[in-house]
Protein backbone atom coordinates (compact mmCIF):
# COMPACT_ATOMS: atom_id res chain seq x y z
CA UNK A 1 0.00 0.00 0.00
CA UNK A 2 1.50 3.52 -1.16
CA UNK A 3 1.88 6.40 1.60
CA UNK A 4 0.85 9.22 -0.72
CA UNK A 5 1.93 12.22 1.60
CA UNK A 6 4.29 12.01 4.56
CA UNK A 7 6.02 15.07 6.45
CA UNK A 8 7.59 14.81 10.33
CA UNK A 9 9.41 17.51 12.42
CA UNK A 10 9.43 17.98 15.64
CA UNK A 11 7.15 19.24 18.59
CA UNK A 12 9.58 22.28 20.46
CA UNK A 13 9.56 25.00 22.85
CA UNK A 14 12.23 26.46 21.03
CA UNK A 15 10.06 27.63 18.40
CA UNK A 16 7.47 28.73 20.05
CA UNK A 17 5.29 25.67 20.60
CA UNK A 18 3.65 23.39 23.60
CA UNK A 19 2.77 19.70 23.59
CA UNK A 20 -0.45 20.00 24.79
CA UNK A 21 -1.53 22.98 22.20
CA UNK A 22 0.06 20.49 19.53
CA UNK A 23 -2.14 17.04 20.96
CA UNK A 24 -5.14 19.51 21.17
CA UNK A 25 -5.31 20.46 18.01
CA UNK A 26 -4.65 17.15 16.83
CA UNK A 27 -7.01 15.58 18.85
CA UNK A 28 -9.79 17.77 18.53
CA UNK A 29 -10.02 17.94 22.83
CA UNK A 30 -9.91 20.79 25.34
CA UNK A 31 -6.57 20.16 27.09
CA UNK A 32 -5.07 22.37 29.74
CA UNK A 33 -1.62 23.23 29.80
CA UNK A 34 -0.39 23.70 33.48
CA UNK A 35 2.66 25.75 31.89
CA UNK A 36 1.39 28.04 30.50
CA UNK A 37 -2.13 27.81 32.49
CA UNK A 38 -4.25 28.00 29.51
CA UNK A 39 -6.96 25.84 27.66
CA UNK A 40 -6.29 25.12 24.12
CA UNK A 41 -9.51 24.20 22.51
CA UNK A 42 -9.86 23.61 18.45
CA UNK A 43 -13.56 22.62 17.99
CA UNK A 44 -13.99 20.41 14.75
CA UNK A 45 -16.71 19.88 12.66
CA UNK A 46 -15.65 16.08 12.61
CA UNK A 47 -14.32 14.87 15.69
CA UNK A 48 -11.10 13.02 15.15
CA UNK A 49 -10.51 9.29 15.73
CA UNK A 50 -7.81 9.91 18.30
CA UNK A 51 -6.19 7.12 21.10
CA UNK A 52 -2.82 6.53 22.51
CA UNK A 53 -0.76 3.71 22.49
CA UNK A 54 1.47 2.70 25.31
CA UNK A 55 5.13 0.89 25.40
CA UNK A 56 4.94 -2.20 28.18
CA UNK A 57 7.35 -0.21 30.47
CA UNK A 58 5.18 2.96 30.36
CA UNK A 59 2.81 3.60 33.22
CA UNK A 60 -0.93 3.90 32.95
CA UNK A 61 -1.44 7.31 33.55
CA UNK A 62 -0.21 8.08 29.64
CA UNK A 63 -3.13 7.15 28.48
CA UNK A 64 -4.47 10.42 29.63
CA UNK A 65 -3.71 12.84 27.23
CA UNK A 66 -3.76 15.66 28.78
CA UNK A 67 -1.71 14.80 31.71
CA UNK A 68 0.81 13.15 29.24
CA UNK A 69 1.24 16.33 27.76
CA UNK A 70 1.97 18.17 30.82
CA UNK A 71 3.98 15.66 32.22
CA UNK A 72 6.36 15.90 29.07
CA UNK A 73 6.24 19.96 29.51
CA UNK A 74 7.31 19.47 32.75
CA UNK A 75 10.25 16.87 32.92
CA UNK A 76 11.88 19.10 29.43
CA UNK A 77 13.21 21.76 31.39
CA UNK A 78 15.42 23.49 28.86
CA UNK A 79 13.80 26.98 27.08
CA UNK A 80 14.40 25.12 23.50
CA UNK A 81 13.60 21.66 24.39
CA UNK A 82 12.13 19.25 22.15
CA UNK A 83 8.94 18.12 23.50
CA UNK A 84 7.58 15.88 20.88
CA UNK A 85 8.13 14.43 17.23
CA UNK A 86 4.97 15.07 14.72
CA UNK A 87 4.29 12.73 12.25
CA UNK A 88 1.66 13.35 9.47
CA UNK A 89 0.38 10.65 6.87
CA UNK A 90 -1.89 10.27 4.52
CA UNK A 91 -4.36 7.20 4.30
CA UNK A 92 -5.68 5.21 1.20
CA UNK A 93 -8.95 5.99 0.01
CA UNK A 94 -10.14 2.64 -1.08
CA UNK A 95 -9.80 1.51 2.57
CA UNK A 96 -12.93 1.36 4.90
CA UNK A 97 -12.54 3.61 8.28
CA UNK A 98 -12.03 0.58 9.86
CA UNK A 99 -9.22 -0.92 7.93
CA UNK A 100 -7.66 2.66 8.04
CA UNK A 101 -7.78 2.54 11.82
CA UNK A 102 -6.24 -0.85 11.66
CA UNK A 103 -3.74 0.52 9.53
CA UNK A 104 -2.97 3.30 11.91
CA UNK A 105 -2.85 0.82 14.83
CA UNK A 106 -0.42 -1.64 13.09
CA UNK A 107 2.63 0.77 11.65
CA UNK A 108 2.31 2.62 14.93
CA UNK A 109 2.68 -0.11 17.36
CA UNK A 110 5.20 -1.51 14.64
CA UNK A 111 7.01 2.04 14.72
CA UNK A 112 6.66 4.18 17.92
CA UNK A 113 5.11 1.84 21.14
CA UNK A 114 6.51 -1.21 20.54
CA UNK A 115 10.45 0.67 20.20
CA UNK A 116 9.57 2.49 23.63
CA UNK A 117 7.60 5.53 22.64
CA UNK A 118 3.86 6.68 23.43
CA UNK A 119 2.18 7.43 20.30
CA UNK A 120 -0.72 9.88 20.66
CA UNK A 121 -2.72 9.11 17.83
CA UNK A 122 -5.24 11.24 15.60
CA UNK A 123 -7.28 10.46 12.46
CA UNK A 124 -8.33 12.90 10.32
CA UNK A 125 -11.49 12.31 8.15
CA UNK A 126 -13.02 15.77 8.04
CA UNK A 127 -12.43 15.86 4.03
CA UNK A 128 -13.13 12.58 2.52
CA UNK A 129 -10.71 13.31 -0.15
CA UNK A 130 -8.14 13.08 2.52
CA UNK A 131 -8.10 11.11 5.35
CA UNK A 132 -5.26 11.23 7.13
CA UNK A 133 -3.68 10.64 10.60
CA UNK A 134 -1.28 12.38 12.90
CA UNK A 135 0.84 10.98 15.53
CA UNK A 136 3.08 12.70 18.21
CA UNK A 137 5.92 10.60 20.12
CA UNK A 138 7.28 10.99 23.26
CA UNK A 139 11.01 12.08 23.32
CA UNK A 140 12.12 9.96 26.08
CA UNK A 141 11.34 5.89 26.71
CA UNK A 142 10.39 4.99 29.79
CA UNK A 143 12.36 2.73 32.46
CA UNK A 144 11.49 -0.56 33.53
CA UNK A 145 10.43 1.46 36.71
CA UNK A 146 7.75 3.06 35.28
CA UNK A 147 9.81 6.46 35.43
CA UNK A 148 11.06 9.07 32.78
CA UNK A 149 14.61 7.28 31.15
CA UNK A 150 17.25 9.79 29.89
CA UNK A 151 16.66 11.24 26.17
CA UNK A 152 19.65 10.17 25.34
CA UNK A 153 23.45 8.95 26.68
CA UNK A 154 27.04 9.29 25.53
CA UNK A 155 28.66 6.46 24.05
CA UNK A 156 32.50 6.54 23.82
CA UNK A 157 34.33 5.65 20.93
CA UNK A 158 36.92 2.89 21.41
CA UNK A 159 39.34 1.91 19.19
CA UNK A 160 39.50 -2.44 17.38
CA UNK A 161 40.75 -3.46 21.24
CA UNK A 162 37.97 -1.74 23.49
CA UNK A 163 40.51 1.01 24.57
CA UNK A 164 39.34 4.56 24.77
CA UNK A 165 40.01 7.18 21.92
CA UNK A 166 41.19 10.75 22.49
CA UNK A 167 40.56 13.96 20.17
CA UNK A 168 43.89 16.42 19.35
CA UNK A 169 43.08 17.75 23.06
CA UNK A 170 43.03 14.78 24.88
CA UNK A 171 38.90 14.74 25.34
CA UNK A 172 38.18 11.07 25.22
CA UNK A 173 36.21 10.91 22.01
CA UNK A 174 32.47 10.23 22.31
CA UNK A 175 29.10 10.39 20.71
CA UNK A 176 25.23 11.30 21.72
CA UNK A 177 22.96 8.24 21.19
CA UNK A 178 19.44 8.32 21.93
CA UNK A 179 17.58 5.35 23.49
CA UNK A 180 14.65 5.25 21.08
CA UNK A 181 15.14 5.59 17.19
Amino acid sequence: MAIYHFSCGNISRGDGQSATAAAAYRSGESLYSERYGKTNNYERKVKPDSFILKPKNAPDWVMDRERLWNEVEKIEKAKNARLAKHFDIALPLELSNDQQRELVIEFCKENFSDEGMVADIAIHRDDENNPHFHVMTTTRPFNEDGTWSAKSKKEYILDKDGNFTYTKSGQKRSRKVEPVD
